[in-house]
């Protein structure tokens, strides 16, 4: 009797070492918060309204985790914080534990890798030019000697540089913290063009006064995947992330999601887009 009570007791103990939150699932739980970081000019992805809420196609996927993890922890009343990252600050936010969840416009890249995780890609963009309708400008061939605007941080702003060196256009770069500043240098004339991900290029033309008076242009100068940003090693949490988007990848769900933002812009679902989701599709 005694052997078979001790056995129980070993395996009552297994389970509840199985059952130990860890990683950013035991922070949310400890704190009843969990922390989102979002962009507050990265159109259609992640962007304020009228209101300054921040509403766009990542939050949307976010409160889809954000409900996750309610399940998860049984916790009704988790409280969300949101706050505001750029390319700069996004990476070091989410490593040093302030941020659990990036919702914005990241792409995964094996050296962003060595500082955080992604989620399935949710987005697969390319980078290119947008400039005033009257420019002249059609290409990247174009910039020769002239200057461009991008956001310091990004993979844009690598590839700009290393076409401009590859390609001795000597182009000027002046790097602004964000894609709403991108833009304003444009619309003012300090710059003759903004180099950014062509969906968020086609998301500023849609703010712009007058929408006419710019275009989106050029061949796509990279392979841009978009996912959600979380830490490094945090597998549980990562499973949740991942759990959520094949669920609605798997439903159709983001199809719906992808639409509501994208559509507008003159963007629908690409073909390339519809194989991703249905490749990130895992069953249960």
């Amino acid at each position: 009797m005694k052997r078979i009570a001790i056995v129980l007791l070993l395996l009552a103990s297994g389970t509840a070492a199985a059952q130990e939150l860890a990683g950013t699932l035991k922070k949310v739980k400890e704190t009843g918060t969990i922390t989102l970081g979002i962009r507050e000019t990265s159109v259609p992805f992640s962007y304020l309204d009228e209101k300054q809420n921040a509403i766009g196609y990542s939050i949307d996927l976010c409160d889809k985790v954000v409900e996750a993890v309610k399940a998860e922890l049984k916790m009704p009343d988790l409280k969300v914080r949101r706050i505001p990252v750029v390319s700069q600050t996004r990476i070091p936010l989410v490593a040093n534990g302030t941020v659990d969840l990036e919702c914005g416009s990241t792409t995964n890249t094996l050296t962003r890798q060595k500082q955080a995780d992604f989620s399935h890609v949710t987005f697969i963009g390319g980078t290119r030019l947008l400039v005033k309708a009257k420019s002249g400008i059609k290409e990247v061939e174009d910039l020769r000697g002239r200057t461009i605007s991008v956001s310091q941080g990004t993979t844009n702003e690598r590839v700009i540089k290393n076409l401009s060196d590859k390609l001795n256009l000597g182009i000027r770069i002046l790097n602004v913290k964000d894609h709403g500043e991108g833009f304003l240098v444009l619309e003012s004339g300090r710059v003759d063009a903004n180099v950014s991900d062509d969906i968020q290029l086609m998301g500023l033309r849609s703010k712009a006064r007058n929408p006419n008076d710019y275009v989106v242009t050029g061949r796509l100068l990279s392979y841009e995947p978009f996912g959600l940003m979380l830490r490094r090693n945090d597998a549980d949490f990562k499973l949740v992330v991942n759990r959520t988007l094949s669920n609605l990848m798997r439903t159709g769900e983001i199809e719906k999601i992808y639409a509501k933002w994208f559509d507008p812009l003159g963007a629908p679902l690409s073909a390339t887009m519809r194989t991703a989701f249905e490749i990130q599709a895992l069953p249960e």
